[in-house]
């Protein structure tokens, strides 16, 4: 009697369950000519530019508050968080509205530029600098994309630290 070797087949769903412990999906975008990458899963939708009302004395990267469905939302402008050149704000400008800590936020960038699948294989760790004028902390990883590097950025903990003032950080625990 031969022994009964069981072959185990994937269905399309355990296929996508085990797809997806290798693979995460990122909204890539750009401000100048550098390209970023936000965990997909944050990202609640995508709105062209219009401009906020701003509000007193708020730290200058918050470009105001919009009116979402009834929902007041603040509006940041990455560019100026992250210590790049002013843009002229076009038809181009999309705001991205975020879905953080329970709480939606809005951010400002030059141009949404699509969805990738990335294998964890293909992020590659942030460097370290020993200068704090230079802070890694918020970058998840890099990876390279036809020729270009892609910058992963932990939206998360971007929009939670003390220094936006958006999150109370007590909301995270």
């Amino acid at each position: 009697m031969q022994p009964h070797l069981s072959h185990r087949s994937f269905g399309a769903r355990e296929q996508r369950e085990q797809d997806e412990d290798t693979q995460r999906e990122f909204l890539t975008f750009r401000l100048g000519a550098e390209s970023f990458g936000i965990d997909i899963l944050k990202v609640q939708e995508i709105r062209g530019w219009d401009e906020p009302t701003p509000i007193p004395n708020a730290p200058a990267f918050i470009k105001g508050v919009i009116n979402l469905r009834g929902v007041i939302v603040p509006v940041l402008d990455l560019r100026m968080k992250f210590n790049l050149p002013q843009a002229e704000y076009n038809r181009f400008t999309v705001v991205i509205i975020l879905n953080v800590a329970s709480r939606v936020v809005g951010v400002v960038v030059d141009a949404v530029s699509d969805v990738l699948s990335l294998d964890n294989e293909a992020i590659r760790k942030a460097p370290e600098f020993a200068s704090a004028a230079f802070d890694t902390r918020y970058i998840t990883g890099l990876a390279t994309i036809d020729e270009k590097m892609l910058v992963l950025v932990d939206i998360e903990k971007l929009m939670t630290a003390s220094d936006m003032a958006l999150v109370d950080a007590t909301a995270l625990q």
